[in-house]
């Protein structure tokens, strides 16, 4: 069961509500830990900027960023870290690609989460698998493919 610690630090019109975000962070990550435990922060543009610049060298606001937790050596704890999410990166990228702002926060959750997991998208048969992954966790969520675009 994950378990949800949901930080508002940026307001924004129509987020989701605390019970979506469970809903999107227990789909995911409840498929490969037992117990977890997870931080999600919303975050304004200049918060998101200021840690996409510090963390990852890239200067401007992002839709999500994952902070994985690494436990020291003996310590087993359910925490798997945090996700930093910027609902104005989060809104113009579903406006561009035509998407429902909740489904596309719904998949930014899920993704985010991958993340957490350890997996990623850098080299192409990783990146197909977290795709799978997501198109699978977001279809049992009843939302479509967000990747629908790319083959066009």
């Amino acid at each position: 069961m994950t378990e949800l610690d949901l930080q508002i630090a940026s307001e924004f019109k129509d987020l989701p509500s605390f019970e979506q975000f469970q809903l999107w962070a227990h789909s995911t990550l409840d498929l490969f830990k037992e117990e977890s435990e997870l931080t999600i922060r919303i975050a304004d543009e200049a918060e998101s900027q200021q840690l996409n610049n510090d963390y990852r060298g890239k200067n401007k606001p992002t839709n999500v960023l994952s902070f994985p937790f690494e436990a020291p050596p003996g310590i087993e704890l359910p925490l798997v870290g945090d996700l930093i999410i910027c609902p104005q990166v989060v809104y113009q990228e579903a406006l561009e690609q035509e998407k429902s702002f909740h489904d596309h926060f719904a998949h930014m959750v899920v993704h985010g989460c991958l993340h957490l997991l350890g997996f990623d998208h850098i080299e192409a048969e990783d990146a197909e698998e977290m795709e799978s992954n997501e198109k699978e966790i977001l279809a049992k969520l009843g939302i479509s493919d967000p990747y629908r675009d790319d083959e066009e």
